[in-house]
């Protein structure tokens, strides 16, 4: 499988782990990054080391609109063009109902919705020319929300039908789709043990999963799922049963 793919938030978690599999799988790869850029560096280093000029840095800041058009614009330099989107870059960010502020509305829309749309609409014309695909990272949470974590909840809502909205704007040459994981990663701030096995007991396959089981599922969308467009897949190992 050898494209060229465009990843957003590549720097760590499901970002690099998504590139890592990408590129071993002989795609080219470009590292969107912000803040995370010795972590990006560092990836960058260990992918070019495999093979010579396969992948590729650009930063941004996703809440920027100047910064949107100039990552595709810098995107589109690369090789020849870009084949593939991962919207994949996300601010989560817990904030109670009550107390959300505009700044925090905004900042949750920017990397979570405002970004995938605007990003997708500056590359449609390089997608379309290659019949590439865009695969946007939503949330399990995005139909019922998660507690304490409404705009978030919200902007992955957003997400998700914008996914639907562009399969039928961008058809038939383009494939628009999303992976929605369930408990993958926890968050990095403290999570008490008592609320992980909480949750793990409404998920069917009672273990958390892990991140490349999220990239399976992009890789599976990018490179083996020609006749799929304008779907949800769910990788929660069966926690949305328990609803």
């Amino acid at each position: 499988m050898s494209r060229n793919v465009l990843i957003t938030g590549a720097a760590r978690r499901i970002g690099a782990v998504c590139a890592r599999l990408l590129h071993g799988d002989g795609c080219n790869v470009i590292l969107h990054y912000n803040s995370s850029e010795a972590d990006a560096f560092n990836l960058a280093a260990e992918l070019n080391a495999e093979r010579k000029d396969s992948a590729k840095l650009l930063k941004a800041d996703l809440s920027l609109s100047s910064d949107l058009q100039k990552l595709a614009d810098e995107a589109l330099t690369q090789w020849d063009g870009v084949d593939v989107l991962v919207n994949n870059a996300s601010v989560f960010k817990s904030t109670p109902f009550g107390q959300v502020t505009e700044q925090n509305w905004d900042l949750a829309m920017a990397s979570n919705l405002k970004a995938p749309f605007f990003l997708s609409q500056a590359l449609w014309a390089t997608l379309k020319n290659k019949r590439g695909c865009i695969v946007n990272i939503a949330d399990i949470h995005a139909e019922t929300g998660l507690p304490g974590y409404p705009a978030y909840s919200v902007a992955k809502a957003g997400l998700v039908a914008m996914t639907r909205i562009l399969a039928r704007e961008m058809a038939p040459e383009v494939r628009v789709n999303a992976v929605a994981p369930g408990a993958i990663l926890w968050p990095e701030h403290n999570v008490e043990n008592a609320e992980r096995l909480e949750i793990l007991k409404k998920v069917a396959l009672q273990r958390c999963g892990e991140a490349e089981d999220i990239a399976k599922a992009v890789r599976f969308l990018v490179g083996n799922a020609e006749y799929v467009t304008g779907q949800v897949l769910i990788v929660d190992g069966g926690r949305t049963l328990f609803r």
